[in-house]
């Protein structure tokens, strides 16, 4: 065996591995101006002094995936997955900013919250901005709370006959969201405030819930997903909906609870 069919044994193992290991991000609109994915949960949008240790960003792989620059419109967490829009140009991010600026971007997330939530609602709230002590050390420490504004609608149930807290058993709900403002981490407060926390929300949840769909139900994740995304196209005028499906661990533990029925959103 000659010492060239090794080397290109071992280079198209070097091939193998890189493909392996090689994300694709889920693209699921594109043109000439603009780009939307499905994002996973867990992935970082940009670069942050807050996850130093990270090494993987939207930007980055969405950037070789593609071959060009991408501008993000907006943010959506780390450990929130779904519908997340890039432009191909400043220019044209320059025009479509203005919208999510003006809050005119219609968003519709899903969301498995702990607790019978109320059938519907309002939740009028102002936030106060929380600054992280590393990102945010030259902010002012002053600002006064913000209008933050989320409409929801609770749309189904389910009750496990578990004892997670104190009582015999345990209940959820699935829960339709629709932020009117744009507050970090709005959706996640609003729904601590009315102490119908998220599943999965270490910051905000409650940690033995969080603990119980992470080990019994292969749910390890914050239990937030962006489903649907309306805008005004900044260069045709006209009007796009963007739509994220669900990924596995929602998918199955809404085939699970018997939600199939709200797995894609109109």
């Amino acid at each position: 065996m000659g010492a060239a069919y090794i080397l290109q044994q071992f280079v198209g193992m070097l091939d193998i591995m890189s493909s392996v290991t090689e994300e694709t991000l889920d693209i699921i609109y594109q043109d000439e101006w603009l780009v939307a994915i499905n994002k996973p949960s867990g992935l970082l949008v940009h670069r942050s002094m807050i996850d130093r240790h990270e090494t993987r960003f939207a930007i980055q792989l969405l950037r070789d995936q593609i071959g060009q620059k991408v501008y993000p419109l907006h943010r959506l967490d780390k450990p929130t997955s779904g519908v997340l829009v890039f432009a191909l140009s400043s220019e044209v991010a320059s025009l479509a900013g203005e919208q999510f600026q003006q809050g005119s971007i219609s968003k519709t997330y899903l969301a498995v919250v702990r607790g019978f939530a109320p059938e519907s609602g309002t939740i009028d709230h102002p936030l106060k901005e929380k600054l992280d002590k590393i990102a945010d050390k030259k902010a002012r420490k002053d600002k006064p709370a913000q209008e933050a504004v989320t409409e929801f609608e609770r749309l189904a149930i389910t009750e496990m006959p578990v004892a997670i807290d104190r009582y015999p058993c345990s209940r959820y709900s699935l829960v339709e969201l629709h932020p009117k403002t744009g507050r970090k981490h709005q959706i996640r407060r609003h729904m601590k405030h009315i102490a119908h926390p998220i599943i999965g929300d270490a910051k905000h949840g409650k940690g033995n819930h969080n603990r119980y769909f992470a080990t019994h139900l292969g749910a390890d994740r914050l239990l937030l997903h962006c489903t649907n995304m309306t805008m005004t196209h900044p260069m045709t005028n006209k009007t796009i909906k963007l739509s994220a499906p669900l990924d596995t661990v929602l998918d199955q533990l809404f085939d699970r609870f018997g939600w199939t029925s709200f797995k894609t959103s109109d």
